[in-house]
């Protein structure tokens, strides 16, 4: 046993003295290093371009074919000019032998007194304004479509204008001296033109041009509901009475702009020539539907009521109440003073 271990020990030792000669050779020995590559070396090719030969065609940019559009909107705010279907059956439980609700068309106003300026002995200018939200004035606006269409009393007048060749006016001045055609007197229904730029869907490079109308300065059909009357007040001393010659008519729509209601005058009417179509337009009756009257009769018979917004009576720097008196109470007491004043220069021409 003791000569086995001896033997192990004399083998152990003589591998240590081995692997310790092994790591002192490999010390001193040199590293094998590989030579650095230089510049001169590495050769890089670039490829050449080959030259254009007159054979070769290059394609020219393509042309689109598509050109830009013009687009106008032509609808109307408030359908004042929309068109009413006529009723294929009679819608009443009533015939006539007569054909009176026909004749309707037919009608003609009745003629003015002839008046003569060597006969006024007093004349003075009123504008009054009347209001159609009230109580006596609400047949104006009637919201209801007949076989004549809307019987609210605008589109009364849009049809006048339309139809039956009636002439607005600019409401630049009350002198009626600036006519207005239909479509402008159309766009003022519908607020202040804007211009667009639409990209075109089959070329996305064009741009397609839209005119449209701001609608929100446009009036709203419930907000047109106050009509400026101009009138001539005549005293006619051959006849010794007082007469009432309207002269014109201007809607007035209301428009909300902010926080502020702005009235806005939209066109001036020549009544002389708006009579004939009033004569042909029947006014809303609340108590008696088969008994109404005319347009033209309802103004010849004042039935309406008014108040004064301006007058030629003492009024030096031609200005309206509203622009004297700031209170509005004082300007209806005004306007009530001038009517006053008119009133007792006829009732002072009677001795009794």
């Amino acid at each position: 046993m003791k000569k086995t271990m001896k033997t192990s020990c004399i083998v152990l030792a003589s591998l240590v003295m081995t692997l310790s000669a092994n790591a002192q050779f490999s010390y001193g020995a040199k590293k094998k290093t590989t030579p650095a590559k230089t510049t001169q070396d590495t050769v890089i090719t670039k490829p050449v371009a080959k030259p254009v030969t007159n054979n070769t065609v290059v394609a020219a940019p393509t042309v689109s074919d598509v050109k830009p559009t013009k687009n106008i909107d032509t609808t109307v705010v408030g359908g004042f000019n929309a068109n009413n279907k006529r009723s294929l059956r009679n819608g009443y439980a009533f015939f006539s032998e007569t054909n009176s609700r026909k004749g309707v068309k037919e009608r003609l106003p009745l003629p003015y007194e002839n008046l003569r300026e060597e006969d006024a002995l007093f004349s003075e200018f009123v504008w009054e304004e009347i209001d159609a939200r009230e109580k006596i004035n609400r047949t104006f606006m009637y919201q209801s479509y007949d076989e004549n269409g809307d019987q609210r009393f605008f589109a009364v007048l849009l049809r006048a204008i339309e139809k039956d060749g009636v002439v607005p006016f600019s409401t630049a001045d009350d002198r009626f001296t600036t006519p207005l055609s239909l479509d402008e007197v159309n766009a003022s229904l519908k607020g202040s033109l804007d211009t667009q730029l639409v990209q075109n869907v089959l070329d996305p490079n064009v741009y397609d041009t839209s005119i449209i109308y701001n609608t929100n300065l446009a009036p709203n059909p419930d907000s047109i509901y106050t009509f400026r009357l101009k009138e001539q007040w005549i005293f006619d001393s051959k006849t010794s009475r007082m007469y009432s010659r309207i002269i014109g008519i201007a809607p007035i729509a209301a428009i909300q702009i902010g926080n502020k209601v702005v009235k806005r005058p939209l066109f001036w009417v020549y009544y002389p020539e708006l009579r004939t179509s009033l004569a042909k337009a029947e006014v809303y009756n609340p108590r008696n539907i088969s008994s109404r009257i005319t347009w033209e009769e309802l103004f010849e018979s004042r039935y309406f009521n008014g108040y004064v917004v301006k007058s030629t009576l003492d009024n030096y720097n031609d200005k309206m109440l509203n622009a004297l008196f700031k209170d509005p109470i004082k300007r209806l007491q005004e306007g009530d003073k001038i009517k006053q004043k008119i009133f007792d220069f006829e009732q002072d021409r009677w001795v009794y």
